[in-house]
């Protein structure tokens, strides 16, 4: 890669299995959202939060910015598309707002990966479109997608690179209360 890409963390989706915005959810004491931009924070140098532009949002640390995205769709690709449009010709790393266990090494190992428009993680045999490195000539794929097209599916026609998660575990999103207190019991064992 030329240049390091963006690292992005979204947090637009609505929550609605856990009673509400994902971001503010609090995780032993911390913001939720808090967890993946530290990893990303150890290993790349901009780090962006991707957002609706309503979405509330814990304080975030220096220099972290802010992305809005004004569509008022929602689907998991939405704000991918947004930060590759935001990101000036970079190349992203993605990780979702509700992974807490991403790790710095797991960031550098996608970083790390071979060159191609997209490369998507594996945990537990499924593939993380939203913990994933996009170069710009994804975006036409994703732009073109239907909304109601799972977004595994879109990724399968960018013919991405699978890169397997060293522990499955990495890859736990958090939908619904019962996940935090998994996240809490797998964060304690770290």
């Amino acid at each position: 890669m030329s240049a390091q890409p963006v690292g992005v963390v979204l947090a637009g989706g609505a929550g609605r299995r856990i009673g509400g915005n994902k971001a503010l959810v609090a995780l032993d004491g911390r913001p939720l959202l808090h967890y993946p931009l530290e990893a990303l924070r150890v290993v790349l140098d901009d780090v962006v939060v991707v957002c609706k532009t309503d979405t509330p949002l814990p304080p975030l640390p220096a220099p972290v910015s802010i992305w809005c995205e004004n569509d008022p769709e929602h689907h998991p690709l939405i704000g991918v598309a947004a930060a590759l449009r935001e990101a000036g010709g970079r190349s992203i790393l993605v990780c979702a707002g509700d992974m807490p266990l991403v790790t710095p090494e797991a960031v550098r190992a996608l970083l790390d990966a071979p060159e191609a428009t997209a490369v998507v993680t594996r945990a537990a045999g499924r593939v993380q479109p939203l913990f994933a490195r996009y170069t710009p000539a994804a975006l036409v794929v994703i732009e073109a997608m239907d909304l109601s097209e799972p977004a595994t599916r879109v990724i399968e026609r960018l013919d991405p690179h699978v890169l397997d998660l060293a522990n499955d575990d990495l890859a736990l999103n958090v939908n619904a209360p019962e996940d935090i207190l998994q996240a809490s019991a797998l964060l304690s064992r770290t």
